[in-house]
Formats: structure tokens, C-alpha cells, sequence
């Protein structure tokens, strides 16, 4: 019987259409990857990942590139072994394969991962929030101190021979399992990560209990109220309720929002602001009795603009009132949940503490409204 390389082996194997079609690559070895024998493994299903080819090592009676081991210098066995190793690396980031990676031990910055004859590099941030959500009274480095010894599911995101960079996702990986269990519109029970300027990262927590994957919740999507800083609503480890509100696969990104599961409380209570009861102060009539409210500064223009709209017949202030918190002392205009009567359609105008509701009368619909007004917004400087 032949002897086969295990550079023609591996070569053939990465390189097969039929196999790649079958099964999701992930490999299991032993320190010298010089015969090669391929059997079925089930040893991903106990972790989550999909079944494939196992790759077992040995040294006995194999051949580098067509010349036995036994006529080649130590050195030159070691770097044909980590070249055919790094292909392997490479082959893996191009398809996109999981690999189960043992844990060889950790430095400042992330966990070492042992890739056959190389070792690679999970950086802390690739890490699933798994760990951190499981046990939030470890630090990283307890975290990464118990792991060691452990097999973790993987993804290689960089291979650089090189420079020698092989670097591992198990974010990538936990993205490729759990991603396809969620949608947009969906809720999920969730804990507060890192806390940036811009947006909280939070970690949803599925229906086994763990968290597996990561969102941003952006700092307009934190709540209704103005948020100068998002450390002032949310802290790492705050438990909080979200919505799905954007899925980007391609990026794998998933955009959250926590305002959006509570109405805005100005159009909930917006009787309770703007008493239909209310008393007139008979400086606020004018000579024919008719009521006469002071537009907000800017609202002037912005309903003059909107006068020019075609669809609107008619814009008038109704009521105005004030609220027991400020919102933003800028110009606000919203459209109003409050349900259309006829061709009537009700806006809500707001800065500071001021609120001014603006009946418009108009053959739009609330979609040809929203148009109008982003077209006379983008008018008015």
C-alpha cells in the first residue's frame, strides 16, 4: 500500500469540494501532525458544534513531502509540521470552520490555544459572555486561570505566518450556533456589560439559561429621556429587559433597544400634561374669544413650512401645557400615538419642560406626515 504525505493528505483534505460540502471542519490533535488517519467524530455534539471529521496524529512511518522522516534533520521536520499547520490555520478562517481548541494556559490579555503544532491567541474581548455572566464575581483572569486544561469551540479570525499572528474568536463561534435562534422584534432578559460613551453592550440570556451572545444598545435607544451619560442609567451588571430592533448577519451585529418595551411617557399621559379641561387665562384670547398660544421658539417657522406641504390644509396650535421633567431645551416634534379623527392628525411639539400639541388637518396619511416633516426639518436651519 502507498505512503501517503500527511502535506498530500492534509492538502487533498482541504482542498476537497465533497467534504466541505458535508461537514464543518474541526479538528482534534495530538503534538505531531505527521500520519494522519480521518474517522468520524461525535465529540462536538456534547459542546454544540456540528459534526466532522476528526484528525488523529501520529509519527509512525510517515514522510514529509515525499522524504522519510528518519533522512531529515529535527529542525526541518518541525517547520514542514508547522507549515502544513498554518495552511490548516488558513484554510479554516477562509471557510469559516469551527475548531475545539484546548487551553494551554493565559498571559495579560487573552487565553493561549493549542492549534496542533502552534499555539494561537483568544484575546479576552473574542471570549463568549458565557463566563463572565455565569460567575460576574471572578475576574477575567480567575476566569482564564479555571479554564485552562478546558476545550473551547473557536473560530480563527487571523492567520498570518509571517508575522506569526493566529489569533481565535469564540464570539465568531457562539455567533455561528446561537444567531439563527434569533429575530428582530424578539425580547430577551439580558445583563449590562461594558458601558461606553455611545451605548451599553449587554449580553442576551437565552432560554438554557446562558448568555451566549452580545447586542449594543445604543444611547438613544436607553430611554425616552434625554441621556447625557449612559453611566448615569445603566451599570455593568444591571439586569435589564430588551428588544431585537436591527440584525446585521453579514457583521454579525445586533442592534438592541430598552426604551422601546415602555410607551413614551408624554404620549401616555399626555391628558394628564395637557388638560383638555384646563382653565384659559383670558390673556391668552384674543378679541373674537378664540384661544392664542405662543408657538414654541422655531415652531413658528416649522409651521409655516409646513403649510407649503402639499396634503396639508390647515396647522394649529390646540393646547399646550408642562411637564414635571425636561426633556431637552431643543425643538422637539413628534407624531402623536393619539388615533387619526377624519383628516385631523395630532403632532406634539416640546422643549424644556413645555409641551404644545398641533392639530393638522391633512389628506396624508401618518407615513406621507412623516415625510413632510423630514422634508421641512431638513429646510428649516
Amino acid at each position: 500500500m502507498p505512503a501517503f504525505t500527511a502535506a498530500t493528505v492534509l492538502s487533498q483534505f482541504f482542498t476537497s469540494d465533497s467534504v466541505s460540502t458535508h461537514h464543518s471542519c474541526c479538528f482534534s490533535a495530538n503534538s505531531s501532525p505527521l500520519h494522519v488517519n480521518f474517522s468520524l467524530s461525535s465529540c462536538l455534539l456534547k459542546r454544540g458544534c456540528s459534526l466532522s471529521p476528526r484528525v488523529s496524529v501520529s509519527t509512525n512511518n510517515a514522510k514529509i513531502d515525499g522524504v522519510d522522516q528518519q533522512s531529515l534533520a529535527p529542525d526541518e521536520i518541525k517547520q514542514d509540521r508547522k507549515s502544513a499547520d498554518w495552511k490548516a490555520a488558513k484554510t479554516y478562517r477562509e471557510k469559516g470552520h469551527i475548531f475545539e481548541g484546548k487551553v494551554e494556559g493565559f498571559n495579560g490579555g487573552g487565553l493561549l490555544i493549542r492549534f496542533y503544532s502552534l499555539v494561537g491567541f483568544l484575546p479576552f474581548p473574542q471570549m463568549s459572555p458565557y463566563y463572565s455572566c455565569k460567575e460576574p464575581q471572578k475576574t477575567i483572569q480567575e476566569i482564564a486561570r479555571d479554564l485552562t486544561g478546558s476545550v473551547l469551540c473557536v473560530k480563527v479570525i487571523q492567520a498570518d505566518e509571517d508575522k506569526r499572528r493566529l489569533i481565535f474568536s469564540e464570539k465568531d463561534a457562539s455567533w455561528s450556533k446561537f444567531s439563527n435562534q434569533i429575530n428582530v422584534g424578539d425580547i430577551f432578559q439580558a445583563r449590562v456589560g461594558s458601558v461606553e460613551d455611545y451605548g451599553a453592550f449587554v449580553h442576551l440570556r437565552f432560554p438554557d439559561g446562558s448568555y451566549h451572545l452580545t447586542g449594543l444598545v445604543h444611547v438613544s435607544e436607553v430611554s425616552w429621556d434625554l441621556v447625557h451619560d449612559v453611566r448615569d442609567i445603566l451599570t455593568e451588571g444591571d439586569d435589564v429587559r430588551v428588544k431585537i430592533i436591527n440584525i446585521d448577519r453579514e457583521k454579525s451585529r445586533i442592534t438592541l433597544s430598552i426604551k422601546q418595551l415602555e410607551e413614551d411617557p408624554l404620549l401616555e399621559t399626555l391628558d394628564k400634561v395637557i388638560h383638555k379641561e384646563a382653565s384659559v387665562d383670558t390673556n391668552s384670547l384674543d378679541s373674537d374669544g378664540n384661544i392664542v398660544i405662543e408657538p414654541l421658539p422655531g415652531l413658528e417657522t416649522i409651521i409655516a413650512e409646513l403649510m407649503q406641504e402639499d396634503g396639508i390644509y390647515d396647522v394649529t396650535i390646540t393646547r399646550q401645557g408642562f411637564e414635571k421633567r425636561v426633556v431637552s431645551q431643543d425643538l422637539q416634534l413628534w407624531l402623536s400615538n393619539a388615533p387619526a379623527s377624519g383628516d385631523q392628525f395630532t403632532l406634539l411639539a416640546r422643549a424644556g419642560r413645555q409641551v404644545q400639541e398641533i392639530q393638522l388637518t391633512t389628506s396624508l396619511n401618518q407615513e406621507g406626515i412623516k415625510r413632510a416633516l423630514q422634508r421641512v426639518l431638513e429646510r428649516v436651519p
